[in-house]
Parts: structure tokens; sequence; C-alpha cells
């Protein structure tokens, strides 16, 4: 055993000294700005790292949350992928313990009478026929020389890390998802409210008109104008109805639930606007964002694999050793110690006609590598460049919101201004339409951007890497 060790081991580092193993690559980050574009402070805190029910605050979309997080379907199959990892990682986890299998056999040969084992059966033995009977263990075991199961654990740990961050990313799009429909559903609410109010002002208008047209004040023409409006604010409510129920459809689904009413318990001007969203810096997102460590993961997959296949082209050693029982005759098989056996051996093998082959499959592995550099720095700058856009968004809106309120109040100022000046007829009827149609779409528009505010502070959250703590 020990002469056949040390020829192994002597071949083994004539090799190896022309030997040049792939060495880890680097985390290609090196120029990730300090601050996001725009922030004028470097403070580590971030609502990113903030847990769902602290961001969110909203009870009835808690529940909402809550529900899905136990009972979608995306969620639970991404969990069932991380039992698959974990399995994966275990089975890996034994990639150099030795292989010990147990074999029992039992054979009855009958050689030809004319074959010289016949011949020399029926001579020595007596016997036309030969038995054997064989019990025994065999080991063996592959020495990891060239570190080729040590990556093959490495990549199997990435990969159970990887099969994890991507439960958080659906968890975080998951959150995301009700946070925004909730929040449509709450304007919908609002657009239903004002259709109804405006259906209501256009009724006591066309009122008012078809009481000058009997006393000849006005003509036909400002009834069909006055009944167009009210048709107009009439048309929203079938329209926001279908619209509140294809959301509540789609809230069920996510909560993997058949479609049902959603309960809101609030409404969309109740909720308010938050006034100061920490975004932190960079590094802290990058640290905590599902999407771009499962890219970074992917690359340290990768360049296990390049190990795993740049070891495919070296001598592997293998030793094996097996004993056992071993007898021609049932009588004598546990006959111990005479039916004792034993072999030990130890065996090189080097690639010779599929280096090729594998040379290829190594360069394709550098290639897949590569591509994943690319890929981690691709994601990198398109989750720095995600966050810039939802503050972008969230500056703008705020402002925008705020011209919108004024309008709003300016439109309610001059229906009712136009309502007075109709009745004593210092306006004419158009006039009143007009001011009445100004103030259903600026009513419409102020509740699309509020809503728009808060759905860009639920993605700013998830931008950050919020939502799966």
């Amino acid at each position: 055993m020990k002469t056949i060790l040390n020829s192994s081991l002597a071949i083994l580092l004539l090799v190896l000294s022309s030997c040049g193993l792939t060495k880890d690559i680097a985390t290609p980050i090196k120029d990730v700005p300090i601050n996001f574009r725009g922030a004028e402070t470097s403070d580590n805190a971030s609502i990113g790292a903030l847990p769902i029910k602290e961001f969110f605050n909203n009870p009835a979309m808690l529940n909402l949350i809550d529900s899905a997080l136990i009972r979608n379907f995306d969620l639970q199959i991404a969990l069932k992928n991380i039992d698959a990892a974990e399995l994966i990682l275990k089975r890996a986890k034994l990639g150099n313990i030795p292989q010990l299998n147990l074999q029992v056999n039992a054979s009855s040969n009958r050689p030809s009478d004319n074959s010289l084992n016949g011949l020399s059966t029926s001579q020595f033995l007596n016997t036309s026929h030969i038995e054997d009977y064989n019990a025994n263990l065999a080991l063996t075991w592959e020495a990891d020389i060239w570190g080729k199961i040590k990556r093959q654990k490495e990549a199997a740990y990435a990969g159970y890390l990887q099969s994890t961050e991507v439960k958080k990313a659906v968890q975080t799009r998951i959150v995301a998802d009700i946070a925004s429909g909730f929040y449509r559903l709450l304007m919908l609410d609002a657009q239903l409210a004002v259709a109804k109010r405006n259906v209501e002002l256009n009724n006591n208008t066309l009122k008012m008109i078809k009481m000058q047209f009997d006393a000849g004040q006005v003509t036909s023409l400002a009834i069909q104008q006055a009944e167009g409006q009210q048709l107009r604010a009439s048309q929203l409510i079938p329209q926001v109805t279908s619209e509140i129920s294809i959301q509540e459809n789609a809230l069920s689904a996510l909560t993997g639930k058949f479609p049902s009413a959603i309960e809101r318990a609030t409404t969309l001007e109740q909720l308010t606007i938050p006034e100061q969203l920490a975004t932190g810096v960079p590094a802290t997102m990058l640290s905590i964002r599902p999407d771009v460590k499962n890219v970074e993961l992917g690359l340290k997959i990768a360049n296990a694999k390049v190990g795993i296949a740049n070891a495919k082209l070296y001598p592997s050693l293998v030793i094996s050793a097996s004993g056992g029982l071993n007898s021609f005759q049932a009588s004598n098989w546990f006959n111990i110690p005479a039916s004792l056996f034993g072999v030990v051996g130890g065996g090189i093998t080097q690639p010779i006609f599929q280096r090729k082959e594998l040379k290829t499959q190594f360069e394709l592995a550098k290639v897949e590598r590569d591509q994943s550099v690319l890929l981690f720095r691709q994601a990198v700058i398109g989750a720095v460049v995600e966050v810039s856009n939802e503050q972008a968004k969230i500056v703008n809106l705020k402002s925008e919101y705020s011209i919108a309120q004024n309008r709003v109040k300016t439109l309610q100022l001059a229906v009712k201004n136009s309502d007075l000046l109709f009745k004593s007829g210092m306006a004419n009827y158009l006039e009143v339409i007009t001011a009445q149609g100004n103030l259903l779409q600026g009513e419409l528009d102020l509740t699309t951007l509020k809503t728009a505010q808060l759905n860009a502070s639920v993605s700013l959250y998830r931008a950050l890497g919020g939502g799966w703590q």
C-alpha cells in the first residue's frame, strides 16, 4: 500500500510543477459612487433596511401583505427551490467522503467438458461445475488535489444562497405589487366619489338650464350641452366600478385567494405622503438588495465552474480497497480466517484523447465567467440608476401635486362663481359647463398624482432593497 501511494504521489508531483490553476476573481466593484445623484449627505440610514411593518403602517394593507407572504404561489415555489438547493448542498458536502459499497453474490459456472477449464475442473475438483461465493466491502476515495471537489462545494453553497436571494427578490416584488395595488384601489374609490359628486353637480345645473329653457331664456342647445356633460360624468361610474373589481381580483390573486372584495378601512384622502425618505448610500443598498446579491452569487458559481473545468484537465488520484469473504464452496463461505481476502490499490487517471474537449469546456467556463462579471456590473449600475430615478420622481411629483392642489382649489372657486353668475344672468351655460368639466378632470388628476407619489415611495423602498425583512 505504501509503495503504491508513494509511486502515485511521485508522478503527481512531476505534473504539479507545470500546472497553474485558476485563481478566484475579485468582486468587480471598484467605482461605485459615494452618494446617489442629487443626494447632499452621505448618511448610512436607509428605508431599505426597515422591516415591512415599520415602513407600511396601514392595517388593511399589512393584512394583505401577511396573507400574500403565506399563500402567494410564486413565493411558495421560491421556498421549494430553496429546499432543492439545500439538498444539492448536502450532496456536495459528501464529495470527498470515501464511497463504501457492500457486495454479496453467488454464482455457479458449468464449463464445457472439452474446454481447458472443464478438463481442469473435472481432474482437480472432481466436479463438472464451479461455484463461487463472495461477500465484500469495497472502498474508493478520490484525493482532491486540484480542488475540484472543493469548487463543487463552493458552487453548491453559492447556489443555495442564490435561491434564498431569489426568494427575497420575489417577496420584495410581491410586497411592492400589493402596496401599489392597494393604493390604486383607493385611487379608484376616490375617482368614483369624484364622478358621483360631479354627476350630482351636473344634475343641478341641468335642472337650472331646463327651467331657463321653459322660461325661454336659453335654447335646446343649452340642454343638450348640459346633458352631454352630465353623461360624461355618469360614464365614468361604470368604468371606474369595473376597474375596482379588476383590481380587487388582482390583489386576491396575489394573496393566493379566489376573487373577493378587499377591505379598505381607509380612503386615499386619509393617507399621508412621506415627507423624507432616507436613501443612505449606494454601498448600503448593494449589500441588502436581493437581485444584486443574486447576480453576485451567480458570479461566484461561474468562477467555481472555471476551477472545476480546469481541475478536470489534470490527473486524478483514486485509492481503492476491498476485503471480505470468498469461497468456492457454500459450506466454507464463512470459514474465518480461511475465507478472508483483501485488495488495496491506487490509480492515476490522466485524460488524453478527451483533453481537447476538456480544454474547450475550460475556455467556455471562462467566457461564461466573463459574462457573469458583465452581468454583475450591469446589475450594480442598474440598481443605482433605479434608486436615482425614483428619487427624481418623488421630488418632481411633490411639486406637481402642489400645483395640482392649487389648480383644484381655483377650479372649485370657478365652479361656485360660475353657478352664482349663471343664476344672476351674468354668465352663460357654456361657462358653467366648462368650469364643471375642468373641475372633474382636475380632481381626477389630483387623485392620480397622489397615488403616483405613494407608489414612488414604494418603488424607492423596493429599489433600496426593502420588502424582504
